[in-house]
């Protein structure tokens, strides 16, 4: 397993091989996604964040993820088309990955660690859950998948007026 977050590594819905620390000095918002999910229209919000905070720094990472309700059947192509299609998504998306179990991706796993849930549970409850990762100290919180990407301008804008 990676030792940092910055070593974690990624790969886009187009096939493109990233690591985290390719987004080194950035303040992160993750979010694992899901393109028939009632927290869908989400997508909206986030690519709102992405549009208003990106000059300034922030990154939103979209991972889709098919392990709750099956609500992310498609394809990577499927996947960006749908998102571009219907929510204007331009922010960086990966390959579907799953964020509990034994398979679960090495970024969600170090999230989860670093970020536990409600009464200290490290399992994400379900799609849209967020993780916003402060790019000086590495910290990260995290919110629950009801809480619109507009809850979050607080938090970004601490973050990135340091």
């Amino acid at each position: 397993m990676a030792t940092s977050l910055q070593d974690i590594a990624c790969v886009t819905l187009a096939g493109e091989h990233k690591k985290l620390g390719d987004f080194a000095g950035k303040a992160l918002l993750v979010v694992n996604t899901a393109s028939q999910c009632g927290f869908t229209p989400q997508y909206k919000g986030l690519e709102q964040l992405w549009q208003q905070y990106r000059e300034r720094g922030l990154v939103v990472l979209g991972f889709p993820c098919n392990q709750f309700g099956k609500q992310e059947p498609g394809e990577a192509r499927e996947i960006a088309q749908f998102c571009e299609r219907n929510f204007g998504v331009s922010f960086p998306l990966f390959r579907k990955v799953e964020v509990n179990g034994p398979a679960a991706h090495p970024l969600f796993v170090a999230l989860k660690q670093r970020a536990p849930g409600v009464f200290g549970t490290q399992k994400i409850k379900w799609n849209f859950t967020k993780f916003l990762v402060d790019p000086a100290s590495g910290q990260v919180k995290r919110y629950a998948p009801s809480t619109k990407p507009q809850a979050l301008e607080a938090d970004i804008e601490r973050l990135l007026s340091r």
